[in-house]
């Protein structure tokens, strides 16, 4: 298409970062590890639905559709976030003990494994892992990373 300026129109970009904007934050990876989580306690939780009864079957059938949805898109939103975090963050001088490439790895292994299964221990392995992540990330700013809110987000 000609365009009198000599421009051509511009593509939608699937980005986050590749400028990078220096906008970073682990929180969004682990609220969508913590939303995993709860959806997994949401599905152990859900009562097979009476064999005998249409409406409760349909119900049932319903819900843990929904949960299972949910748990394996925020799996996958996990793993985009840390994936972002790993690759577009220069991460300068993490600490020794901090081992950046196998954290993020086995991070990102468990947000598949949580998708793949129902596994509360691997989920709350994820979220400790977002939380070791953040803690460094805030270290390499020279913050001390604390998520106050933590408990109440996930609620009950």
């Amino acid at each position: 298409m000609f365009n009198p300026i000599g421009w051509t129109k511009p593509e939608i970009a699937q980005a986050h970062c590749d400028i990078p904007c220096g906008i970073y934050d682990p929180v969004s990876a682990k609220m969508a590890a913590q939303t995993v989580q709860k959806m997994v306690l949401r599905i152990q939780a859900l009562e097979p639905a009476d064999p005998s009864d249409a409406a409760a079957r349909q119900d049932y059938v319903n819900k843990i559709a929904r949960y299972v949805t949910v748990k394996d898109e925020q799996a996958e939103v996990c793993k985009r976030e840390l994936a972002i975090l790993w690759a577009d963050y220069g991460w300068p001088n993490p600490p020794a003990d901090f081992d950046l490439h196998g954290t993020f790895n086995a991070a990102l292994k468990l947000a598949g494994q949580c998708k793949q299964n129902v596994d509360m221990a691997k989920c709350e392995e994820l979220v400790a892992t977002c939380d070791r992540i953040a803690t460094v990330f805030w270290g390499t700013k020279g913050e001390t990373y604390s998520d106050p809110h933590s408990a109440a987000r996930y609620g009950s």
